[in-house]
């Protein structure tokens, strides 16, 4: 499949304007969650009063895309994730560092776009889907019944990025980019609960599955030219923070150049991309800048033990600087029973499925601009959002073909499952 044309990669001197004046603005604090109307109170809801879905962001039109989360994947509704869109733009445009920074995102990693929506998950009762928006350095709560904001929370900084939420569902942790920061914060309410620093550009979040720690890994600069190997060194701190879930304390850092050097691969970035623990959450996988593969890490004995490096596409520009953020491949998850791991090799133009045990791929499915991977809510599929195609595709963990695609809007990234209504077919409004 062949990508459909996209917009030139705009000039990077806006988005190294807006980090200049961040180094200024990095310290200063967010606002507290501002309530557009009284939030949903967290309830028990029944199972059975629930449906399991996938939310897709389709991060350049603002919108979020619910479908079937199995089966055909079929779509359900769309939701407007910007309803409150001029009341945001007039406040950018009256602020001229908000509009140094916009325009530094909408130049750079926005490759000509707005940022709308990054990534989503639904509130425990399924009332409501909180999302970051980076453009509007913010999250935002909305209620799925009225298409009306909840709750907003400004990040610190410039720009909100990935999110996680916590194994209970009432926490989410929401990377403020441009501030070395991650907040926390109460699902329901939208208030902060704790915050932490990281290194630079703070990207990727997981809570353990007993919900007791968060990593972060932050990626550096990805907005930059300066994608040379020689120029490494210029991309910032990257590494992994990890913090006492409820204090958000630190508790480790893992900087992986030394373990990537001691593996004998210090050609490799240290920028650790989307990543996938094994079901024990023994074994960490993960992706890296400019890398079109992953690397197995053992937690427990701190060393890197297999590196897989995957088939390159002959078709793919050599040039680095024309690679998306810095990302070769970007999107990586795993099967529930964690024998299969799926691969989004972004730049490639292909997805795969690679048997964790020997590490050897299958077909590679043509995708055009493959940029995040999930796995659908029976475990059998790995979902993968294809931000060139506009369309969101199934690949079979068994057999690693094709099993679905679905039209979704412009530009989708992050995928997540999340829980409705039963009954519910969209907005009111």
């Amino acid at each position: 499949m062949t990508s459909r044309p996209r917009a030139r990669r705009g000039p990077r001197s806006l988005a190294l304007l807006a980090a200049a004046v961040a180094v200024v603005a990095a310290t200063a604090a967010p606002a507290g969650a501002t309530a557009h109307r009284p939030a949903n109170a967290a309830t028990a809801v029944s199972a059975t009063d629930l449906r399991e879905v996938l939310l897709v962001g389709n991060n350049w039109d603002g919108t979020a895309d619910v479908i079937k989360s199995s089966g055909d994947f079929a779509r359900i509704a769309r939701i407007n994730m910007i309803p409150d869109k001029a009341q945001r733009l007039a406040e950018i445009y009256l602020d001229p560092v908000k509009l140094a920074f916009f325009l530094g995102i909408r130049n750079g990693v926005g490759e000509g776009h707005d940022q709308f929506v990054d990534d989503m998950y639904t509130t425990p009762d399924g009332k409501s889907v909180v999302a970051s928006r980076p453009s509007f350095a913010d999250v935002v709560s909305i209620d799925l019944a009225t298409g009306h904001l909840n709750w907003r929370f400004p990040v610190a900084g410039y720009r909100s990025d990935h999110m996680a939420v916590s194994p209970d569902g009432t926490r989410i942790a929401v990377s403020a980019s441009t501030a070395r920061t991650v907040h926390v914060l109460d699902i329901n309410t939208g208030q902060q609960l704790g915050s932490f620093g990281t290194g630079d550009e703070p990207h990727e979040n997981y809570f353990t599955k007993d919900g007791r720690y968060i990593w972060d890994m932050s990626i550096g600069n990805v907005e930059t030219a300066l994608d040379d190997p020689i120029w490494d060194w210029t991309k910032g701190d990257r590494h992994i923070t990890i913090v006492d879930a409820h204090t958000y304390q630190p508790v480790r850092t893992i900087d992986m150049r030394s373990r990537l050097d001691a593996a004998g691969r210090s050609d490799l970035s240290n920028a650790i991309r989307p990543a996938a623990f094994s079901p024990d959450e023994s074994t960490l996988y993960f992706q890296v800048s400019f890398f079109n593969g992953f690397i197995e890490y053992d937690i427990a004995s701190d060393r890197i033990t297999r590196i897989k490096t995957l088939p390159g596409n002959p078709a793919t520009n050599p040039d680095r600087t024309t690679w998306i953020n810095d990302s070769r491949h970007h999107g990586l998850s795993m099967n529930p029973a964690g024998t299969k791991l799926c691969v989004a090799g972004t730049m490639d133009n292909y997805a795969t499925v690679v048997d964790r045990a020997t590490l050897q791929e299958g077909p590679l499915i043509p995708a055009a601009t493959p940029y995040w991977a999930t796995v659908s809510g029976d475990g059998k599929d790995c979902v993968i959002s294809e931000a060139g195609a506009d369309q969101v595709t199934a690949i079979d963990f068994a057999t690693g073909q094709k099993a679905a695609s679905v039209a979704v809007g412009d530009h989708p990234q992050r995928v997540r499952l999340g829980h409705v209504p039963a009954d519910w077919t969209g907005p009111a409004s």
